[in-house]
């Protein structure tokens, strides 16, 4: 038997962080997304003690500012995408620019030096995966799904999703059925 698993990232990561920080009685304040703000500083000590805490579950501490601002800049397109049921209606250039407090080309500029791709191709990678979930929990139809993600038709959705995947949505769908049909005889 299989079931289904709705889990928000950032609720589950806050929860570590808290659990992994108190170990070490430390006075802190978790700020915003992936920050922490530690009141009376940090040891080389404890901060290797900390790294070593947090490296089970895959949570490296960024020493460099260029990398923090990349990190911020893929949570806040991730929450965008993935928190709410329909993405914000204004440009993802402005909402960008908005949260993180940079001029958008300065944005787009820095993730592409650091990351060796764009804003948009990463934007359209998580589209497709929140579109996959979506897809795979049965509840919506191509047609919200691709309301719900600020596409302008079910056949924009269609060619971005083949062009990630290989599948079409439809294809896609279909897979999926098929391994539930499978599983369940």
């Amino acid at each position: 038997m299989n079931i289904l698993i709705k889990y928000d990232i950032s609720h589950i990561c806050r929860i570590v962080l808290q659990e992994q920080i108190q170990k070490l009685n430390i006075d802190y304040n978790i700020i915003g997304l992936n920050e922490v703000e530690f009141k009376n500083g940090l040891s080389k000590d404890q901060t290797e003690q900390m790294k070593s805490l947090f490296q089970k579950y895959g949570i490296e501490i960024i020493d460099n500012q260029k990398a923090a601002l990349v990190q911020k800049i893929r949570d806040t397109i991730t929450d965008m995408i993935w928190k709410d049921d329909n993405l914000p209606n204004i440009t993802t250039s402005a909402y960008l620019a908005d949260k993180l407090h940079h001029s958008y080309g300065y944005l787009s500029n820095l993730f592409s030096e650091v990351t060796y791709t764009s804003i948009e191709n990463y934007i359209i990678l998580q589209k497709i995966e929140r579109a996959k979930q979506m897809i795979i929990s049965g509840n919506y139809t191509l047609t919200e799904i691709s309301y719900q993600l600020s596409y302008s038709s079910v056949a924009h959705l269609s060619n971005q999703f083949k062009k990630t995947t290989g599948l079409t949505p439809s294809s896609f769908q279909r897979i999926i059925k098929a391994r539930r049909e499978n599983r369940a005889s």
